[in-house]
Parts: structure tokens; sequence; C-alpha cells
């Protein structure tokens, strides 16, 4: 089982929905809670609503009540009260493992999280985390790895998507320093919901009780396979084919 925490996406290919979808093709059921409603299409996000943090928190609270959970994933969580509300709910399961993909912008650059937000997150998530997910750009808007790091989180994954080099360069760092550096060939166009796509195969291969190095390893190599089999199902961005014939 994992719990995911993110925002709708109508579109299916990011947020709630696209962990949903990753979830289940890694052999996984799929447990959600809705942190936000968005108004968007495949080019970028119109309009995000924060769920109440009360009900956010009654729902996390109700099915973990009911359901054991092997992993939490955390994408875009909509307010700072929310991501106390989260906070306060994992703070009470923290023998499992956390995977936060820290979403900071869409793909276009719409802005998903304030500053305010920021620095919720890193009082109250990073510090309970397993395991990291940003990108370049979001690694250093967090403060950078070192820091995150000396706030508590175990490891992090910085993904090179976002870079301008001919390779995808994604390293895993622990307090130790470097973990393992992986490289992918660069595919052509641009991809909706490839960060949370990345980040719950991760959870997906620790909730199955894989090593966490294993699991990120896996989890890449699913991923580029998904994007591989991306396809376009409308105007804007690709979509990871998340059911892709292997």
């Amino acid at each position: 089982m994992v719990l995911s925490f993110a925002a709708s996406d109508p579109t299916g290919g990011a947020g709630l929905q696209a962990d949903v979808l990753t979830a289940a093709a890694r052999g996984c059921h799929a447990l959600s809670v809705v942190t936000a409603l968005t108004v968007q299409d495949t080019s970028g996000v119109e309009r995000m609503v924060a769920v109440d943090s009360q009900l956010v928190r009654d729902q996390a609270r109700r099915v973990l009540a009911d359901i054991a959970v092997a992993a939490f994933k955390l994408g875009v969580l909509g307010s700072a009260d929310n991501i106390r509300a989260i906070a306060e709910v994992l703070s009470d399961h923290a023998e499992v493992p956390l995977v936060v993909d820290p979403v900071l912008a869409s793909g276009r650059g719409d802005p998903l999280a304030s500053e305010d937000m920021i620095d919720a997150l890193r009082s109250f998530i990073v510090p309970q985390s397993t395991i990291l997910t940003p990108n370049s750009r979001e690694a250093r808007r967090l403060g950078g790895v070192d820091e995150l790091l000396a706030l508590g989180c175990d490891y992090v994954l910085v993904t090179g998507a976002d870079e301008a080099d001919g390779e995808v360069v994604n390293t895993l760092y622990s307090r130790a320093g470097v973990v393992r550096e992986d490289r992918w060939q660069r595919l052509p166009g641009s991809y909706h919901g490839s960060g949370c796509t990345l980040a719950c195969a991760i959870a997906a291969a620790m909730a199955h009780g894989r090593e966490l190095s294993a699991a990120v390893r896996e989890a890449q190599h699913y991923t580029w396979q998904a994007l591989a089999a991306g396809f376009r199902p409308g105007a804007g961005q690709l979509i990871p084919s998340r059911f892709f014939a292997p």
C-alpha cells in the first residue's frame, strides 16, 4: 500500500492521478489524500485551490486507522497549513518510508509553492523524509543538498532533467556523500508528470521492500521507459505511458 498526498490533476498526467497510475503499474494499491484542486491542462496550471487543512488531516487519519501503509509519497501540498497538518500525521508513522517530491512549480513555471510553504516544508517535512527528489532548480531553492541533509532527511536524489546537458544525470546523496550517479539518454520533448512518476515509483519499490539505492535505480529505469513510450493527448506536454509494454 502506498499513500499519496497530492493535488488533483484533471489531465491525469501529474499529481494524484499520476501517483495512482504509477503505484498500480508497480504492483501496489494506491491510497490517496487530496491536498488541492487544480485548473490545468497539458500546457500548464491556471489555478490551484488548497483543500482545507482539517479535511486533509481527516482524510489521512481515517484511512490510516483502517489500512496499513508501506510507504508515503508527497507531491503538491497546497498550503503551509496543509504541510503542518500532514507533518503531524506523518509523525505518528515514523517507521514508514517517506518519499517527497518537492514540486515548487509546474513544467511551464507556474508557481505551486509560496515562500511560507517552502519554509514549512523545510521545517516540518524535510526532517521526517527518507528521500527528497528535487530537480536541480528545486534543490537550490530549498537550500542545497548539504543543507537538506543537515535538516534531517536521509537521502536527496537530485534529478538533472531540467539542465541543458546532453545526458540526464541523476545523483543520489546521503550525509556520507554521493551514493550513486545514474546517466540516462535525454529524450526529446517535454513531459508532464515525470517527477511524480519517479517519486511514486521509488515509494512503490520501497513498499515492496527494496533497499533505497536499488529502489532509486529501479524507479529511474521504469520512469525512463514510461517517458520513452510517452504520448501527447493534448496541445501541450507529453504524458508518461505508465503501463508501457516492456
